[in-house]
């Protein structure tokens, strides 16, 4: 059985280099890009699985490169990565071809999990992600780079620790609830 190859564009040569090797462990071959014309210049010559592209690349926004990479791949199965997920962005790249968009900090097996939610599917229906959902992952991924401070979390969030309390609170509470 041939290896499943991923494309890992990112311009953080270190999270480039983590998310290749993390990849290679679960079985996989990677190719990596720091910027769009590598990318283009792989896809052109390596037939792809998949691509993990980051949003904001250094020098361009990773969004503009989807339409390309598909041009050259019809098939390709993008997955956009960011760490500021935001809802607009979250349409627009659907709406160019991507199949799921994700919010950083993650590990792999959610990435993996998101290009095997693509190869199960009969057809797309991709649901971007609610208003509600990124605002929860956008108060996480403050909260983990305060390391859990809530009233560092609250001051750079520009609100209340009491009320970023609640919202913690009621959103712990709601997932206990389904569960």
């Amino acid at each position: 059985m041939n290896k499943q190859r991923f494309l890992v564009i990112d311009d953080d040569e270190n999270f480039n280099q983590i998310l290749c090797r993390a990849l290679k462990r679960q079985n996989k071959q990677t190719f990596s890009a720091l910027n769009g014309a590598d990318a283009l210049a792989i896809v052109k010559k390596e037939p792809l699985d998949g691509v993990i592209l980051d949003l904001n690349l250094a020098d361009e926004q990773g969004i503009d490169l989807i339409k390309p990479l598909l041009n050259e791949q019809p098939a390709l199965t993008i997955v956009v990565l960011t760490g500021y997920a935001n809802l607009t962005t979250a349409v627009q790249a659907i709406k160019l071809g991507a199949w799921n968009y994700l919010a950083k900090p993650l590990d792999t097996l959610s990435i993996l999990n998101a290009f095997k939610q693509n190869q199960q599917a009969v057809k797309p229906s991709p649901e971007p992600l609610s208003l509600k959902q990124l605002e929860w992952e956008h108060l996480q991924r403050v909260l983990a780079e305060n390391n859990g401070n809530i009233t560092n979390t609250a001051r750079q969030l520009g609100m209340y620790r009491r009320t970023l309390q609640r919202k913690l609170k009621k959103k712990n509470n709601y997932l206990k609830v389904e569960e």
